[in-house]
């Protein structure tokens, strides 16, 4: 199976002046995070960003908020470690619009509505692993949307608690996969438009 640009969404877990400091191997991590970002704006991914506590763990990496904004990403400020109790899942799956015409024209199997325009692959990086980003991607499962966990764009303090994140993401079902595989699977031919673009982003 691989990754569906027309049904991807990024969700980039908190990446913050005062905790990326901690994490290993930050800078590069931070890269890959940037990198997506750009990724999702040059092939018109719907992205989005959260803040762990901002007051005490500071605003986004200016690096990477400057390339969420080209994004035109969505930001969601939290306490609770799931961004999807503070209501991400809510972002990601809005309000199906109203039936257009007459509502009582058709049967109600017949009547169509914004349903398959969702987006349910969430593509999502972040810090730290084995804290928000793992219960976000946890309890986005439990909202029945298929994640998908770039390694090499998260961290944690240790490389234990980091590799225990992603052992127990992929034996719940998450799909495990880096940037560069994120890149070419939602591009999937060298004649995409945007191909030398993103191709720059990962050179």
């Amino acid at each position: 199976m691989l990754l569906e640009l027309e049904s991807s969404q990024l969700v980039l877990v908190d990446y913050q002046i005062r905790l990326m400091p901690a994490l290993l191997e930050s800078d590069a991590v931070l890269q890959n995070a940037v990198r997506l970002a750009h990724m999702a704006a040059a092939l018109s991914v719907p992205c989005f960003y959260t803040e762990q506590n901002p007051s005490k763990l500071g605003e986004t990496v200016p690096v990477l908020l400057d390339a969420l904004k080209t994004a035109r990403a969505r930001s969601l400020a939290k306490m609770q470690f799931s961004a999807v109790e503070e209501g991400l899942g809510d972002m990601l799956r809005p309000p199906p619009k109203p039936v257009q015409g007459n509502a009582r024209s058709l049967p109600k199997h017949l009547q169509k509505s914004s349903a398959g325009e969702e987006r349910d692959t969430i593509v999502l990086a972040g810090c730290e692993a084995h804290v928000c980003l793992l219960q976000t991607a946890l309890d986005l499962l439990e909202d029945e949307f298929d994640v998908w966990v770039v390694t090499d764009a998260c961290s944690s303090r240790s490389e234990r608690n980091r590799d225990a994140a992603f052992d127990r993401l992929a034996g719940a079902g998450v799909e495990l996969v880096t940037t560069e595989m994120v890149a070419f699977e939602w591009l999937r031919s060298a004649e995409h438009p945007a191909f030398r673009q993103v191709q720059g982003l990962i050179k």
